[in-house]
């Protein structure tokens, strides 16, 4: 499945629009991360328990969104978005969303 932020897809074209997509996922932080994030902020530098925590979150709403978009029975997801919001202190919800297409190589392609 080609998933993309923009609304084309070079050498394709979009034959039929399905709709709106998501995938969401709510990650809470831990006493542990925030103890080692407090020393890092101190000392400055990445805090890579952070980043990881949200890569992983990213990918798990990515994933959720291909789902819903091959239930409908897209082979292509366009004009995807990350968006974040915090649900409560210390968690935080990621969703990604598009729009589910199915796409069909243009004729003068390979």
């Amino acid at each position: 499945m080609i998933i993309t932020t923009s609304s084309q897809i070079a050498g394709f074209k979009i034959v039929k629009t399905l709709g709106l997509v998501r995938g969401n996922t709510i990650r809470a932080r831990s006493i542990a991360k925030d103890i080692v994030a407090g020393i890092k902020n101190l000392i400055g530098g990445e805090i890579e328990e952070y980043t990881k925590l949200l890569a992983e979150s990213r990918e798990q709403a990515l994933d959720r969104m291909k789902d819903h978009a091959e239930t409908l029975g897209a082979n292509a997801i366009v004009d995807i978005r990350f968006s974040t919001s915090e649900v409560m202190q210390a968690a935080a919800e990621i969703l990604a969303y598009g729009t589910a297409v199915i796409i069909e190589a243009e004729k003068n392609q390979p």
